[in-house]
C-alpha cells in the first residue's frame, strides 16, 4: 500500500490509508490563501488530527510503499494504538 507522511513544521503525521492526498493539498492551500485555518485529517491509528495552517507553516509530504495494515481503516470512531494492541 502507499503510505503518506505529512510533516508540519517539526511534527510528522502518518496519514491513514484512505486519506485523499489531492483533497488534503487543496485544503492546505485554501487555509494558506485564507490567512490561516484549521485543517483536519485522519492519521494511522484512526485518530483525528486538526492542525492550524498559516502562510508561515512549513509543509512536506512524503509517499512510500509499505505493508498493508488492515486495522488502518480511517474510522476515527474505532481508533487503535499500534502494532501491539491488547
Amino acid at each position: 500500500m502507499v503510505q503518506t507522511q505529512l510533516a508540519v513544521n517539526t511534527g510528522t503525521f502518518v496519514l491513514a490509508q484512505n486519506q485523499d492526498l489531492d483533497d488534503l493539498k487543496r485544503r492546505i492551500e485554501a487555509a494558506v490563501d485564507a490567512g490561516g485555518r484549521f485543517v483536519e485529517f485522519t492519521v494511522v491509528g484512526n485518530r483525528a488530527v486538526s492542525v492550524l495552517i498559516t502562510p508561515s507553516t512549513q509543509i512536506a509530504l512524503t509517499v512510500e510503499t509499505v505493508q498493508l495494515d488492515p486495522r488502518d481503516t480511517g474510522d476515527v470512531d474505532f481508533p487503535y494504538r499500534g502494532h501491539f494492541d491488547y
